[in-house]
């Protein structure tokens, strides 16, 4: 990879992407290559990871954390200081695939400040990488369209180009084949952090074991239910709560019992519904409306658990 210097030094372009919530998450049978076809149905809520890029007179990608979550919180202290500062890290792939195909790459820094929970199933690394590609082509005039973007995130990772995207999709294939959804009002919910991380693989792996030991054969998953389509179209959130599904918790509560306890409490606290975003352990809880939202965060902070209220649908990666 050659980057040139071509822009000004020190010029610095900001990106805001949203995390996500699964309102609805179907996870067929493992594929040859590993992967899982799915049928999901992703809210883009208020939850927002952000990414300075600044053009850099020294060749070479790097990057810095600037956490953000909220003090309540141990994410801090035991995973923003696991989060990989080199290659591995979805933003710097974002980078690296942004500068082969822009003519006018530089060196760049990317400042990444950290708001949804790492690890926690709301896909907080893959709005960092739509933020960096939203970033970079902005940074290098790169004048890719959208559409072309949205190529790019497909080949970062499943969630990426919805993080671009934002709003309510349905996603198909590995969950990247998105499909906008007609979402009307704004849905509250509350959602409770945990103070560890789950590896997404590791969820899968568990959800097919737990299968195989339960001689489940699950099928492809076909198309989403029409019921939660038409709940996010009214903007209903009673009927949606009724029709909120993820075949990943089962799988999230077994590595993770602890989960099974803020599912129960957000049962018995007046929630619409709850249920695990992803692959976990982030647990959402679906309220009434916004008062009804922070009655649930005032209880569940007696409870000893950290919670914060959120709002969707969103818009997906904005230049700030």
């Amino acid at each position: 990879m050659s980057l040139a210097r071509h822009s000004t030094p020190h010029r610095t372009v900001r990106v805001k992407a949203p995390g996500k919530i699964n309102v609805s998450f179907r996870v067929g049978p493992p594929r040859a290559d590993g992967y899982h076809h799915v049928a999901s149905v992703y809210l883009a809520v208020s939850l927002f990871e952000e990414v300075a890029a600044t053009a850099t007179d020294t060749p070479g990608i790097t990057l810095s954390i600037k956490n953000l979550l909220p003090d309540s919180t141990q994410h801090g202290s035991t995973l923003a200081g696991e989060i990989p500062l080199d290659e591995r890290n979805l933003a710097y792939k974002a980078a690296a695939l942004m500068a082969e195909v822009s003519e006018n790459a530089t060196g760049v820094h990317l400042e990444i400040t950290k708001r949804v929970p790492v690890a926690g199933g709301m896909g907080g690394g893959s709005a960092d990488a739509a933020a960096t590609l939203l970033a970079c082509d902005a940074l290098w005039d790169s004048g890719l369209s959208r559409e072309e973007l949205a190529h790019l995130a497909a080949e970062l990772g499943a969630d990426v180009p919805f993080a671009l995207l934002g709003g309510a999709a349905v996603g198909t294939g590995v969950g990247d084949q998105l499909s906008p959804a007609l979402a009307t009002g704004e849905l509250t919910w509350v959602l409770v952090q945990a103070d560890f991380g789950l590896s997404t693989p590791e969820v899968f792996r568990q959800l097919d074991e737990l299968r195989e030991q339960q001689g489940i054969t699950a099928p492809e998953p076909g198309q989403v239910e029409p019921d939660i389509l038409a709940a996010l179209r009214r903007g209903d959130a009673q009927a949606l709560a009724a029709v909120v599904s993820n075949d990943l918790q089962e799988a999230a509560v077994a590595l993770a019992p602890e989960l099974n306890r803020v599912l129960e409490i957000g049962r018995t606290s007046g929630a619409l519904a709850a249920v695990v975003s992803g692959s976990g352990p982030t647990v959402a809880m679906l309220a009434v409306d916004e008062e009804h939202g922070d009655k649930l965060i005032e209880l569940l902070e007696q409870l000893g658990l950290n919670a914060i209220a959120v709002t969707g649908p969103v818009h997906g990666a904005k230049i700030s």
